[in-house]
């Protein structure tokens, strides 16, 4: 497949992966709303809040995945693949300041003590509840499968934000079904175990995003399968040196690798060259890798 052909097959997955979650999202969200209004669930009027921030979340990792993919250019030589860290980041923000409303919201009510005056939420809670989970596991498991395929952080950072989706609704289910048998506190307290999936999914998005933008290295197990790739090339004697930084959904990679010092430049420069060929042919992960040759 050319260049070309890739980028056309990318942004046609992109602008699916896109269109699933906003549309999912919009659907459901005013199902949701509907719902929890009607059906006098607090807990699902919640859930309701935090699918409408996966509709921004959507939006935004289209558009940081859209951006990264741009070519080099003069102001940019190393490129823009740290535009979807960007997305991320933004994306973990507004996962975190939509659960620390609901958190908040919950306690509150908690707090208030005034149980009785709670209304008893109806069937329609309920349904929406079931409905939610299994349309959010769903489009998880849809934007994960093609996130792998494009390698993309952000819109795995938005699958993860529809399985905490998935995860707040079987709170309210909990909640609203706990509240119909008798126990209205239970409504409230399912606000806020939806608020604690809420912020650790923001979490471990922000960590992730935040490591590939400070140049963070790559794990061992990572780096140990590359230093002995390289090691076994045709020509490498040892391996000097091996250093790997994370460049948003990239790797840059400098090493130094030692020859056989009798060799001239130009042959010392092709085995140089090889291992370089087959490093970003083998591993496609990498940005660039950059080889110094030391004489054994």
């Amino acid at each position: 497949m050319t260049d070309e052909n890739k980028n056309i097959n990318e942004s046609q997955i992109v602008g699916r992966i896109s269109t699933v979650g906003i549309l999912g999202n919009v659907l459901l969200t005013a199902f949701k709303l509907f719902a929890g209004i009607i059906g006098h669930s607090g807990a699902m009027v919640s859930d309701a809040i935090h699918s409408m921030s996966d509709v921004f979340a959507t939006f935004i990792a289209f558009l940081g995945v859209k951006l990264s993919k741009k070519k080099a250019d003069k102001n940019h030589p190393y490129g823009h693949e740290r535009l979807e860290c960007v997305a991320s980041i933004i994306l973990g923000a507004i996962l975190l300041t939509t659960g620390l409303g609901i958190g908040i919201s919950g306690i509150e009510k908690i707090i208030a003590g005034n149980y009785n005056e709670l209304n008893t939420p109806t069937a329609i809670a309920l349904i929406a509840a079931i409905v939610s989970i299994i349309v959010k596991e769903g489009m998880f498991w849809y934007t994960r499968h093609y996130a792998k395929i494009l390698d993309s952080a952000a819109f795995m950072a938005d699958a993860w934000h529809h399985r905490s989706d998935a995860f707040s609704s079987i709170g309210s289910l909990i909640g609203i079904g706990g509240a119909m048998l008798g126990f209205p506190v239970l409504d409230p307290i399912a606000s806020v175990i939806i608020c604690c999936f809420i912020l650790k999914v923001a979490f471990d998005i922000l960590k992730d995003a935040l490591n590939k933008m400070l140049d963070t290295s790559c794990n061992d197990e990572y780096e140990q399968t590359l230093a002995d790739y390289i090691k076994n090339q045709d020509g490498v004697i040892r391996l000097d040196l091996l250093r790997t930084r994370m460049f948003g959904n990239k790797i840059y990679i400098d090493t130094e690798i030692a020859v056989d010092g009798d060799l001239s430049l130009r042959d010392a420069h092709d085995i140089a060259e090889r291992v370089h060929d087959k490093v970003e042919a083998d591993f496609p992960n990498t940005k660039h890798i950059m080889i110094h040759v030391n004489p054994a």
